[in-house]
């Protein structure tokens, strides 16, 4: 099957190398989604991606109130 990467979709004109059908429309799509869902993967996967919980842990940490210490009574 042809690989028609971000191909316009007018159905309407079909100059030579463009989509003809509405089923190459949907394979098109989907293929141009799973691109996309790939990329999004490959950078979930990243240490700089993987590391934001630890990070927010260390802020929320030292942005934390520290507690008061109370007066002594005599």
């Amino acid at each position: 099957m042809a690989r028609f990467k971000n191909a316009d979709w007018n159905l309407t004109k079909t100059p030579s190398g463009n989509i003809s059908s509405w089923e190459e429309v949907n394979a098109a799509l989907l293929m141009d989604l799973r691109d996309e869902l790939q990329k999004l993967n490959n950078l979930f996967h990243c240490i700089n991606f993987t590391s934001i919980p630890a990070v927010l842990k260390v802020i929320e940490t030292n942005t934390k109130k520290r507690p008061r210490k109370k007066a002594d009574a005599k």
